[in-house]
């Protein structure tokens, strides 16, 4: 099917994003619909458009050039693969940096080696070869019911395997990149077989078959099906800000993990220019703003996340929280040890 559609799209010599919503990926602004224009960004987004609306607002504010922008929950990278050459694709972001590995290594990505992104961007959260770049730092934690646990008795992810825990974690599916994230800096940092066992005892301690989202844990938490769980940093700040959850927020301590040894695991959003960009320079503008300290400063304060830029401080709701130890491995060593990790999962059946 989609041969036989880029073919066709080409022989015709028209946009393809006319023919692309019958792909049933979603919808574009309607200014997607026509071919590129010189100040204007085009954008493929696993981030939700709630999200990344006040950055687009001030980056049209402050530069002049408009952001069209496509959400889709999966399926855009295989659109950008199916339309080749004729994407209208500039940019893409990513809500961690599994899609990102993965964008580079299907080919859709460019390397760009930009002076002031660097500048803005510590190593360790960058592709070596420049093809992709963190925008935000999350932590993945732990989240301890007040009312049942003791924080000092849960200090580090290793301490979630201690007999006394049993029957009372909870855990979103272990191959969410979330999880694959964190198992394979495990890996990278520990060694696969210190991580294998620790990855049996966590499954021996779950409370139930892993399901849900992150804030589906703490809610569980809070109706007493577990205690514990492991989660993101920046659902801690949605769910304090939605009149529904916060009593969720409210009835758990948040805890980073490994603070006395290794630190908190830390995964990021990101972004990537594509490889076909048609308004590559324009792309590259935008990009150096997602990095600039205002920027930064909006992602922290609107979507509750840690500022990948070292001279932006977090905003006063993270900053409550306390300042942490995050390790200290490059995404890139992580990322070499996903498929590791995936394997792993399946091997001792976590989610069954």
């Amino acid at each position: 099917m989609l041969r036989s559609f880029i073919k066709s799209a080409r022989a015709a010599r028209r946009p393809v994003l006319a023919s692309l919503a019958l792909m049933g990926l979603g919808a574009f602004s309607p200014a997607l619909t026509g071919a590129a224009q010189a100040q204007e960004v085009n954008v493929y987004s696993y981030r939700q458009t709630f999200l990344m609306e006040p950055l687009f607002k001030a980056f049209e504010q402050e530069s002049g050039i408009k952001i069209n922008f496509l959400y889709a929950s999966k399926g855009l990278l295989e659109r950008a693969r199916a339309e080749g050459m004729l994407s209208p694709v500039d940019v893409f972001l990513t809500s961690d940096f599994g899609r990102l590995i993965d964008a580079k290594t299907m080919g859709l990505t460019q390397a760009l080696q930009d002076t002031q992104i660097e500048a803005n961007l510590p190593a360790q959260y960058r592709d070596p070869d420049g093809h992709w770049f963190g925008l935000t730092r999350r932590a993945r934690v732990i989240f301890a019911s007040k009312d049942r646990v003791d924080p000092a008795d849960v200090q580090t992810y290793e301490d979630l395997t201690k007999p006394e825990f049993k029957g009372q974690i909870c855990i979103r599916s272990g191959l969410h990149s979330y999880n694959i994230g964190l198992f394979a800096a495990m890996i990278a940092s520990q060694g696969a077989e210190t991580t294998e066992a620790w990855l049996q005892g966590l499954k021996g301690n779950l409370a139930r078959r892993p399901q849900g989202n992150d804030r589906a844990q703490v809610k569980a938490i809070k109706e007493g099906e577990c205690s514990l769980a492991i989660g993101n940093t920046y659902y801690m700040g949605k769910m304090l800000n939605n009149p529904e959850q916060v009593a969720w927020a409210e009835s758990v301590n948040m805890i980073f993990p490994n603070q006395d040894d290794r630190g908190t695991h830390v995964n990021v959003s990101g972004m990537a220019l594509a490889k076909h960009a048609p308004n590559r320079e324009q792309a590259i503008a935008f990009m150096r703003f997602l990095l600039s300290p205002k920027a930064q400063a909006i992602y922290s304060s609107e979507n509750y996340e840690y500022p990948v830029n070292p001279a932006v401080e977090p905003s006063e709701l993270l900053t409550s929280w306390g300042a942490f130890k995050a390790e200290k491995l490059d995404l890139a060593d992580m990322a070499a040890q996903r498929a590791a990790a995936s394997k792993m999962v399946e091997k001792l059946r976590f989610n069954n």
